[in-house]
């Protein structure tokens, strides 16, 4: 077994070595060495998620504590489970979107690396007298992004039998397993588990998976219509407004939690006007923050880019937060000459709040 002491830079160094290219901030992977493996199916990849953070929270009172936090059920999240949460500021807009899961270790957290510090720091400031602890465990863990139907047979040798539907989880010996949200019909997992176990894996899982670049795992996460809060964005959408009750991350009959009786009211009285839509954007520099304008109204933006990744050199796949009356029109992003979004449909229904 290749042995890789946890530190920030060893899986990054360990992908390196096979052929990984990063970023001039040493967070994503950009690709890999052509010649790094021949992958038996081109429809299926693995990509390391370097630019994710994980926050592990552990003591007889965690639970209790996030569960007052969060905007999902924390306190009845069960082993075999993992669950989408927000963090909101007391206005009820999100600071941070959530993949949670719990272990005989504890409860943790993923969230973008770049957020991790700040969102760890903020909660700590609410554990008071909670017999509670958080702890950086980013170093500690590595994650692995695994999408389309060759993942069964690439993972077979550590997962003999795959979670079954989005959300489910496995654990054993080899790390944790968990199924997300399919995108465009194929199934997506992420393995995380310590350094040494994916080092030594990852020649196997080549063999059957193309490895590529961490953008590849955000573009699923668009098709999924799964959004995530980013720097750019925290602050600016109540959870509905990103879908996110749609999607599992929002409870509300769980009880209180920063923001809640906000969140609570935009789900209760009334349609909904604002959601967040699947488009195509005719520029590949289309960015988390950007705002859209609608031509019907050139004056004033009618939203907000979510989550973007390029697509190629000429276009970006989006996730939109806007005005529905605004998606009817044509709609640019950065002006109202700018280039044009086209819409698509999301893999799940823009249901109104019952």
């Amino acid at each position: 077994m290749t042995d890789i002491t946890a530190s920030p830079s060893a899986w990054r160094d360990f992908l390196t070595q096979q052929g990984a290219q990063f970023d001039d901030q040493g967070q994503d992977v950009l690709g890999f060495d052509p010649a790094a493996a021949v992958p038996q199916s081109l429809e299926s990849f693995v990509a390391p998620l370097t630019d994710l953070g994980l926050i592990a929270a552990t003591g007889e009172e965690a639970a209790a504590f996030l569960h007052g936090q969060l905007t999902n059920d924390v306190q009845h999240l069960t082993a075999d489970s993992a669950r989408l949460a927000g963090y909101c500021s007391p206005k009820g807009r999100l600071l941070a979107t959530l993949l949670m899961w719990r272990d005989e270790a504890g409860i943790f957290l993923q969230l973008p690396r770049a957020l991790q510090p700040a969102i760890q720091k903020r909660l700590q400031m609410f554990i008071l007298r909670a017999k509670a602890k958080l702890a950086d465990v980013s170093a500690e863990r590595a994650v692995l992004g695994l999408v389309g139907p060759a993942t069964a047979n690439a993972l077979a040798e550590w997962f003999p039998v795959l979670p079954t539907a989005p959300y489910d989880k496995l654990d054993n010996s080899h790390g944790t397993l968990i199924r997300l949200a399919d995108a465009a019909g194929s199934p997506r997992y992420q393995w995380i588990a310590a350094l040494d176990t994916l080092s030594t894996a990852w020649p196997k899982l080549v063999q059957h998976l193309k490895p590529t670049a961490t953008l590849a795992w955000r573009l699923s996460d668009i098709r999924a219509g799964v959004p995530g809060i980013l720097a750019a964005t925290q602050e600016q959408f109540v959870p509905q407004m990103i879908n996110f009750e749609l999607i599992g991350g929002v409870n509300f009959k769980k009880g209180c939690y920063p923001g809640q009786e906000i969140v609570a009211r935009s789900q209760y009285l009334g349609k909904l006007k604002r959601r967040t839509l699947l488009a195509t954007i005719a520029s590949a520099d289309a960015r988390a923050g950007d705002e859209v304008f609608a031509a019907a109204d050139p004056g004033q933006p009618c939203g907000m880019v979510v989550n973007a990744e390029p697509l190629d050199q000429d276009h970006a796949l989006a996730l939109v937060e806007m005005k529905l009356a605004a998606a009817d029109d044509t709609v640019h992003l950065g002006a109202a000459g700018g280039p044009a979004l086209h819409f698509h449909d999301l893999p799940y229904e823009l249901a109104d709040p019952q």
